[in-house]
């Protein structure tokens, strides 16, 4: 076994609602594995239900209490950013922060979220010059599979969402080499038949509310049957999203792996050596069986 003592070290992630992370599995896993030989643990991961205006002090106070660093989700992926000392490159080009650690000038954040997006992606033998993809959502997480998109070189990007003024922020603000072309919810169906890749970057879905989809089964449908269904969504796993396009014979790729991959960018940066990967994968296909 190993022990939580006097000299263990605070780290966690913060969202609201938070039930639904799966974050703590992986990493608390990660953390024992690199303890073992110690019988020490030297880290432990907690989830924090921090609603929105409070967030500010939660902030203020995990830096009081020694915090080593932390997640952010849902809904505090751009608001925290004025709360930090520094943001990345990464973190700025994109316009949302989903790492923190501390520094003698206070908190810095940066983004891991682009590199767990593409991580599934770039082992795929696609032209991706001539690809189009459409992102489902307008949020800090829609954000971050744009900056993947222009890293992959994608020319142009569809943006779905049903907050005229958020699709026009990100437009307007954007510094990729990306076309991105807004459009509210309703025009969603003219926006399918020329999606090669769909990313859902929204909450719909997620556990633990009752299962469903951003697509009916019509606008399914309409998606090229060549198309990628990618759902950020990993709890539940799969979602129903990605049963559809399962079952209409289109390629699915799970959020689980980008929450892995995200993961292990973070817990190296906070714990400086390299994250235990496989056992945090193995954790949380273990937490689905």
């Amino acid at each position: 076994m190993v022990h939580i003592t006097g000299a263990t070290k605070l780290l966690g992630v913060m969202g609201y609602p938070i039930e639904h992370s799966l974050s703590p599995v992986m990493h608390n896993a990660a953390l024992h594995a690199l303890a073992a030989q110690t019988n020490t643990l030297e880290y432990v991961y907690i989830p924090w239900s921090v609603p929105l205006d409070a967030l500010p002090a939660v902030v203020s106070s995990l830096g009081a209490l020694g915090c080593c660093g932390f997640n952010v989700t849902i809904p505090h992926k751009q608001t925290i950013m004025p709360l930090l000392a520094s943001t990345t490159v990464i973190a700025k080009a994109v316009g949302a922060v989903n790492t923190v650690w501390p520094t003698d000038a206070g908190w810095a954040g940066t983004n891991t979220d682009v590199q767990g997006f593409l991580a599934p992606l770039q082992n795929l033998d696609l032209d991706w010059s001539t690809l189009t993809p459409c992102i489902l959502g307008c949020g800090g997480a829609a954000r971050a599979v744009l900056a993947g998109c222009a890293q992959l070189g994608c020319p142009q990007v569809h943006l779905v969402g049903r907050q005229a003024d958020k699709l026009q922020q990100i437009q307007a603000t954007s510094t990729l080499s990306l076309d991105i072309q807004v459009h509210l919810w309703p025009e969603l169906a003219s926006i399918l038949p020329q999606a090669s890749l769909l990313v859902n970057t929204t909450p719909i879905g997620m556990a633990p509310h009752p299962p469903t989809s951003p697509l009916s089964a019509v606008e399914m449908d309409q998606l090229p049957l060549e198309a990628i269904v990618y759902d950020l969504i990993y709890n539940p796993n799969p979602t129903l999203l990605l049963e559809q396009a399962k079952a209409s014979g289109r390629r699915a790729i799970t959020g689980v792996e980008m929450l892995v991959q995200q993961g292990a960018a973070a817990l190296s940066l906070w714990i400086d050596q390299p994250a235990p990967v496989d056992v945090m994968r193995q954790a949380l296909l273990a937490y689905f069986r």
